[in-house]
């Protein structure tokens, strides 16, 4: 007899799926490869996220009391630069999401992108639990499916000889 049980997980069902017919678990199946590539997706933009926390902890690693005065490029948008001269190698504007900013020092900043990268890895993380559940219970559901289309294929054999 296959069971699907996902524990506790808040809004899931324990299943009998051997008592579900072909057309219930083809739904089953379906609704379950759309929540996977919602979580595929989820999990793209969160690797995007990622790597720009990443990306700005490394910049912030950069600026030194030796980096002042130094030219560098300053992005206006995402496809244009205005050149820029470093003033103040204690302090940095950082988004902070939204279309707010936020002023920190270089240690407040670099903490604070940490933060955000440990937060996302951790969500990371918890989606691709949730991913390999729903990829088991997705196999079982083509298991079951496959053992129905075999018993029927049986029976109309049986019946036909």
């Amino acid at each position: 007899m296959a069971t699907v049980s996902s524990g506790p997980a808040p809004g899931m069902h324990q299943i009998d799926l051997s008592k579900l017919n072909i057309h219930q678990l083809a739904k089953l199946k379906q609704q379950l490869d759309q929540e996977l590539n919602v979580f595929q997706d989820s999990l793209q933009t969160l690797k995007m996220a990622q790597g720009k926390f990443v990306e700005s902890g490394e910049s912030v690693e950069k600026i030194t009391p030796a980096t002042k005065g130094k030219t560098v490029l300053v992005p206006l948008t995402g496809s244009m630069y205005v050149p820029g001269t470093i003033a103040d190698t204690d302090n940095v504007i950082i988004d902070i999401g939204t279309g707010y900013y936020a002023q920190k020092d270089i240690e407040g900043a670099k903490d604070y992108f940490k933060r955000k990268v440990d937060f996302v890895t951790e969500q990371m993380e918890k989606i691709q639990v949730l991913g390999i559940e729903k990829s088991k219970v997705r196999e079982a559901i083509c298991m079951m499916m496959d053992m129905k289309v075999q018993a029927q294929a049986q029976a109309q054999k049986a019946s036909t000889s």
